[in-house]
């Protein structure tokens, strides 16, 4: 099922969903084929493409994924916010509450999500030069996000987080990757949606975050 999406409503209605991911329906092979198909049309630097995507969808890894899942969110050091963060976070404060109130429910339920999309990329930047860095990180996540714009024209869901961070050399070794030479860059839940009728976020003004000419 392809939605009728014009260009803006899709960038505009790709959100991250938690809640409304039906835990019950497997997600085909070949749409998440088709979405790959999409992410790797993306922008890569010096045209490399060493992007890669791993699926899990078989129930006992997905368990074992999901357990790695639960126990790297429980693992993970919040960065500090300061003032300008909190005032952010509370522009809209029932959509910030809505993402806590998702991620327990996400968190509750992971064994059951039909199938996780892990992006990765060959070379780590774990001590690289800035250059290194965005290059490496300027491939990988734009593909990513394309595969979530496929994946929200088909009718399917995905949230973005970086639950594997903590526990990425446990992650890997689940799924063989090689983890000196390849680095995991997001974890992403795939399901269908509960309904497609996603609304645009509220977010801060324009004028708090665009600039013209300077700072």
């Amino acid at each position: 099922m392809n939605l009728d999406l014009t260009p803006d409503e899709l960038l505009s209605t790709t959100r991250a969903v938690r809640k409304r991911l039906d835990l019950d329906r497997p997600v085909p092979r070949r749409l998440i084929e088709e979405c790959v198909d999409l992410a790797t049309q993306a922008p890569t630097g010096r045209n490399r493409q060493r992007w890669h995507f791993i699926v899990v969808t078989e129930p006992r890894l997905r368990r074992e994924v999901g357990d790695i899942f639960r126990r790297a969110l429980a693992a993970a050091e919040g960065h500090p916010l300061n003032e300008h963060d909190i005032r952010r976070m509370n522009h809209a404060p029932r959509s910030t509450q809505g993402v806590f109130d998702g991620l327990r429910h996400l968190t509750d339920n992971i064994h059951r999500v039909p199938a996780f999309v892990i992006p990765a990329i060959e070379g780590r930047t774990d001590h690289a030069s800035t250059t290194v860095q965005s290059g490496t990180w300027g491939s990988i996540l734009p593909a990513t996000w394309s595969f979530m714009l496929a994946a929200r024209a088909r009718g399917l869901g995905t949230t973005w987080t970086t639950a594997q961070g903590p526990l990425e050399h446990e992650l890997a070794a689940a799924l063989g990757v090689p983890y000196n030479e390849v680095m995991l860059a997001a974890f992403i839940p795939l399901a269908y949606t509960i309904g497609t009728d996603f609304k645009p976020a509220p977010r801060i003004p324009r004028d708090q975050v665009l600039h013209w000419e300077q700072w």
